[in-house]
């Protein structure tokens, strides 16, 4: 598994991580011991960058819970990644934020002792807080970093004047952002801000949840508790744009001798040495072709039928419209 350094501050990771959210929500049912499979799997294929959050445990703590028991035995050789910022007294879950450094401290004693960690590897402001300057988050992460109790310093879902403030106060390693062949958003604004301060990127969601692994379906044939069955990219007209185009997908990576999904984190990781994805499974089958992207290397030609089929991305917003100023502030 190759590796690449994120940002300024040495923030060294596999080229590909793996997301755990999935493990615990967003997909329907879950299983922590396929879970714990999954992670244990991933290490043995050289991936150490594991990403978590308060947020993924719905207040319960259980999905940071789930990847510090999964590598206990192995700490040490891995990159804890966890994020604080939302209001998870607030319903319905998701819908509210809190960034006071008082409870920034709060979650961040909850994932050390969820984690089994005396430090978080890397610790994101999940989602901005309209009540709370930026400058008082990133500060008080960096106590946390001068404290020994946090490395580094990362933000999420924000644009680049947010990233600028933060930046001034404790340098920040990362960003994470939804970005894929799909979503494209990050590329004109954001990517040249990040390049500028020498910040790393860390796109979720870089299958198009899913999508883009070529095992997909219409919006109303998920169940009630998958958050795809309320994506715009799933739904009519969308759907039958995004479903064309992941066809067209196909048959490039087939006259490649790869999968579509393989295809599109290729395409991800083609995008700069300062990137690395971190997508979700379940499934110690996905985790081994997903891993495999890593050895692809994409020609001129490849990159430019890409950009034919998907200039401009997928067709529908990748959240609904009362919840996608929350992601994109600026």
């Amino acid at each position: 598994m190759q590796h690449r350094t994120l940002g300024s501050q040495g923030l060294r990771v596999s080229a590909l991580g793996l997301g755990i959210m999935g493990m615990s929500m967003a997909y329907g049912a879950s299983n922590d011991d396929e879970g714990a499979a999954a992670i244990h799997r991933a290490h043995e294929l050289g991936i150490d960058f594991f990403d978590t959050a308060e947020l993924y445990g719905a207040g319960t703590g259980s999905n940071e819970i789930l990847l510090g028991k999964a590598v206990r035995d192995f700490r040490d050789e891995v990159v804890l990644a966890t994020k604080f910022g939302f209001d998870m007294t607030a319903q319905p879950l998701g819908s509210g934020f809190d960034s006071r450094p008082e409870n920034i401290r709060k979650v961040a004693e909850n994932s050390l002792r969820h984690l089994q960690s005396d430090h978080i590897d890397l610790f994101y402001q999940h989602i901005s807080d309209p009540g709370i300057p930026v400058e008082e988050v990133a500060g008080t992460v960096g106590e946390l970093i001068a404290e020994g109790k946090v490395k580094y310093f990362g933000l999420s879902n924000v644009g680049p004047q947010y990233i600028r403030r933060a930046h001034a106060v404790t340098p920040v390693s990362v960003l994470q952002y939804e970005y894929s062949i799909f979503e494209r958003e990050v590329e004109e604004k954001i990517v040249p801000v990040l390049r500028e301060l020498g910040i790393g990127l860390v796109p979720y969601s870089p299958l198009g949840r899913g999508f883009l692994t070529g095992a997909v379906k219409p919006a109303s044939e998920y169940p009630a508790d998958d958050m795809r069955r309320h994506d715009e990219r799933w739904q009519g007209e969308n759907y039958t744009y995004n479903l064309r185009a992941t066809e067209q997908l196909k048959d490039v990576a087939d006259a490649m001798g790869i999968t579509t999904a393989q295809l599109a984190l290729a395409w991800l990781l083609a995008q700069g040495e300062d990137i690395a994805p971190i997508p979700g499974t379940r499934s110690a089958k996905r985790l081994e072709e997903n891993a495999g992207a890593t050895d692809v290397r994409l020609t001129v030609a490849d990159l430019a039928r890409i950009a034919e089929i998907l200039p401009h991305g997928s067709a529908g917003s990748r959240y609904p419209a009362a919840a996608l100023s929350s992601y994109t502030t600026d």
